[in-house]
């Protein structure tokens, strides 16, 4: 991890004022930022992603007092939601202002906001508001992870370096990132409805309702009519180009042993102390679901990158502390071929 400086910070904020990208750390993964006020370095995203166009931005902002340039007719849940968790994981869906391109929010009327809690995306963010902001004074950075589409989503800075290279014109390095999947989306943009739950994270259901008194739905499906298109929804995301497989505990001792009978090469990600037979390559992830989900993305890329013919993940408890892992597994799974 090298030591950004205010040089890099004052070049950064340059950068993307001039609608060029700029990868940065936050608490969750590393994003791909571009001024999200200016559709042409919007464009860029989705070109060094290979993502689809109508496929919706998160914008990161400073401080809930930029929240207004974004979102309109704004629910007192999203004040007392900011008040409690930004800067933190949590993205707010609400309805976009008026002045918000369409190529920020994937042609929607609504958008997502958030305020990272890295304490780099926050220097970033404020010199960049400080500076003026982006175009028509808008200050928010669009920022999806840093990878190409549908892929492991990097918690590192050499993980981005490794997978876009020089599509990004800068990579601000903070480190490893502290909580390690993408952050919790809750849809606030139904006048008088419920919120709704779009995307589980690291703040949970249970802490929500604490703050605004009710807990927040969960769709029936994610292409429920009036649902909006949020990040990381597909079916098939965070996934490894080797096939991977989600194996119960007591069941991994028997596909170990027919891997072995057709001699195909397997790699391990295991949370449990097990005694199995040396693999191919192996990970070992904490057995506590913060801890896990802190390590999930760089064993995946570790052990993708190792050559093997499968990947065998050891599955997670089921209980409600782990859900946000179990989203992330159950997609990585789905987009490697394999469930």
């Amino acid at each position: 991890m090298s030591d950004p400086t205010n040089r890099d910070l004052a070049q950064a904020v340059r950068l993307l004022q001039a609608g060029e990208l700029v990868a940065f750390p936050t608490e969750t993964v590393y994003g791909l930022g571009a001024d999200a006020a200016n559709p042409e370095a919007v464009a860029k995203i989705f070109a060094a992603k290979g993502r689809p166009a109508d496929h919706p931005l998160i914008v990161h902002l400073a401080g809930a007092g930029h929240l207004d340039q974004w979102a309109r007719d704004i629910p007192q849940q999203a004040w007392d939601l900011a008040e409690a968790f930004w800067p933190g994981p949590l993205t707010l869906i609400l309805k976009r202002a008026p002045g918000v391109p369409k190529a920020v929010t994937g042609g929607q009327d609504t958008v997502g906001v958030r305020v990272p809690a890295h304490p780099l995306a926050l220097a970033l963010l404020r010199a960049y508001a400080q500076a003026g902001g982006g175009r028509n004074g808008l200050c928010g950075i669009a920022a999806p992870s840093a990878n190409r589409f549908g892929r492991i989503s990097p918690t590192d800075a050499g993980h981005v370096r490794a997978e876009l290279g020089d599509a990004v014109t800068l990579v601000l390095d903070g480190g490893p990132c502290h909580v390690g999947i993408e952050s919790t989306i809750v849809d606030l943009s139904r006048d008088g409805m419920p919120p709704r739950l779009l995307r589980p994270g690291h703040i949970t259901p249970e802490q929500i309702e604490r703050v605004i008194g009710e807990m927040p739905e969960l769709p029936d499906t994610m292409k429920s009519a009036g649902v909006p298109r949020v990040s990381g929804s597909l079916d098939a995301h965070y996934a490894p180009r080797t096939p991977m497989r989600l194996v119960a505990k007591q069941g991994l001792a028997q596909a170990v042993e027919e891997l072995q009978r057709t001699k195909r090469r397997y790699s391990l990600l295991m949370h449990s102390d097990l005694s199995l037979p040396s693999a191919h390559s192996h990970c070992q992830l904490p057995d506590a679901p913060d801890g896990y989900a802190r390590g999930l993305y760089a064993a995946l890329r570790e052990l993708d990158q190792a050559g093997g013919d499968v990947i065998l993940v050891e599955a997670i408890p089921e209980n409600p502390e782990w859900d946000a892992v179990a989203d992330r597994l159950r997609r990585a799974t789905c987009g490697s071929g394999m469930e």
